[in-house]
């Protein structure tokens, strides 16, 4: 920890200094960094609390800074301790005392605040941006596939017929309400800290409304004690993207089963798979395995920040340093997790034929039967009573429901006509034409209806 000078009389303890230290990660927030600065510096000199000379010196060594550091030619010092010192330091060796107006009515406590915001921002657009990604593969590959049949499931056992682009889009449908909280924290994110000092304020005529527009910020903060001390931010990401990874690690989870032996639905493509490194005839989906263990590392950061914040009282407290790292990875991990789906999903091969036929075996049809005695006046519970023994006679025989003739059904229920042979897997999915039923014309309006919101870029709900 370096000391400001004057009020100490030693160095820290050069353990202290790296246990302190944050520049080793907060360093990637330099762009933000320099952006609040140059703001700064150019709205104290709007308003007169420095010369515009003075600011242009300022403007003019923090662009030169961010060259330095983008070409790889800048040294960060850890005994500096932070980014902003760092670059506060570098400032200074290239246009002297000058450098030193640039802090005038700002405190490393609302500049901090600000750069974190800065950096939500982007990072929320770059994740809806990856989700949309997904989304658009999601959609692809079901109206590439309209026509395929597979069984639905509950208990994960087969349970009814649906259209495989009825599935997929369960999975569009939840991320799109990802993309939609992802708007709502950037609500929330979108306000300019700056000009909140330590925690009280700044006795300086400075002019936030500039700083906010310079910057991109639709407002700012109203209360300053609340503005340096405010994480709800970095944990309302956390939490969206905790929420996303669940979705991606559901979606993983069924493509590990779908590409199994057991299952077959699909095949990964080679580039999404890996071999085992003893068994040749191996090809896991390490891809979606990977997406799913990745969840819980993101879950254990929201956990981590919020456990952070719980015992805080106002205003700034140096355990709000903790921020940045899980944050950080949080976004790397849910950035990288959308591209690799994303890629994952638009090389799937479709197994149609199996898929197909395992929609038509273990007696999926069977409500159907319960919903055909329903229609001749029976009520369901009764109709669902005479079907299980229906189904419990098939299966001591061997049999599929479709293979069973019309006198075995009437051994059930005189309700049962010639017609009820004429259930079928088609005839189960065109009887389910309600909004957001498997139905072929339902699921073609759905379809529409998501290309619609990609196009539009909006919400959908």
């Amino acid at each position: 920890m370096s000391h400001i000078r004057g009020r100490f009389h030693k160095d820290a303890d050069k353990l202290v200094q790296q246990y302190t230290a944050s520049v080793p990660f907060d360093q990637r927030l330099y762009q933000q960094d320099i952006a609040g600065s140059i703001a700064h510096a150019k709205m104290l000199a709007k308003q007169g609390i420095i010369t515009d000379k003075d600011a242009e010196l300022i403007v003019m060594g923090l662009v030169a800074i961010r060259g330095e550091i983008e070409q790889g030619q800048f040294q960060f010092k850890e005994e500096l301790e932070d980014i902003h010192m760092n670059i506060e330091a570098r400032l200074a060796e290239r246009i002297g005392d000058v450098a030193g107006k640039l802090h005038t009515a700002r405190s490393r406590n609302d500049q901090v605040a600000t750069d974190l915001r800065l950096y939500c921002k982007e990072a929320i657009a770059q994740t809806i941006e990856g989700l949309r990604g997904v989304q658009a593969v999601l959609l692809d590959i079901a109206e590439a596939n309209k026509a395929v049949v597979i069984p639905g499931y509950t208990h994960l056992q087969r349970a009814q017929p649906v259209l495989l682009a009825h599935h997929l889009l369960a999975y569009f449908e939840m991320l799109e309400r990802d993309v939609q909280r992802f708007q709502d924290c950037l609500k929330r994110t979108d306000v300019l800290p700056l000009g909140s000092g330590a925690l009280a304020g700044v006795p300086y005529p400075i002019d936030r409304a500039f700083v906010a527009k310079q910057l991109g910020f639709s407002q700012v903060s109203q209360n300053s004690l609340d503005a340096v001390s405010d994480r709800d931010f970095v944990i309302e990401y956390e939490a969206a993207a905790s929420l996303a990874m669940m979705h991606l690690s559901r979606l993983g989870e069924e493509l590990v089963l779908w590409s199994s032996a057991e299952f077959g639905f699909v095949e990964m493509d080679d580039a999404y798979a890996t071999g085992s490194s003893i068994m040749p005839q191996k090809k896991n989906p390490d891809v979606a395995e990977l997406g799913r263990g990745k969840a819980g590392r993101v879950y254990g950061h929201l956990m981590g920040m919020l456990a952070t914040m719980k015992g805080l009282p106002l205003s700034y407290n140096r355990d709000l340093q903790e921020d940045k790292e899980g944050l950080f990875d949080t976004v790397d991990t849910l950035l990288s997790t959308l591209a690799v789906f994303a890629g994952m999903v638009k090389t799937l091969k479709v197994k149609a034929e199996r898929a197909g036929q395992a929609a038509s075996l273990n007696y999926i049809l069977a409500t159907d039967v319960a919903d055909y005695l329903v229609k001749k006046g029976l009520p369901f519970r009764r109709a669902h009573e005479v079907v299980a023994k229906l189904v419990s006679y098939a299966v001591d025989k061997g049999k599929e429901l479709h293979e069973m003739d019309l006198g075995e059904y009437r051994q059930f229920s005189p309700l049962f006509e010639a017609n009820v042979l004429d259930i079928n897997v088609s005839s189960s999915l065109r009887a389910r034409s309600i909004v957001g039923g498997t139905a072929p014309q339902q699921v073609d309006a759905q379809l529409a209806r998501a290309r619609g919101l990609l196009k539009g870029g909006g919400g959908g709900y």
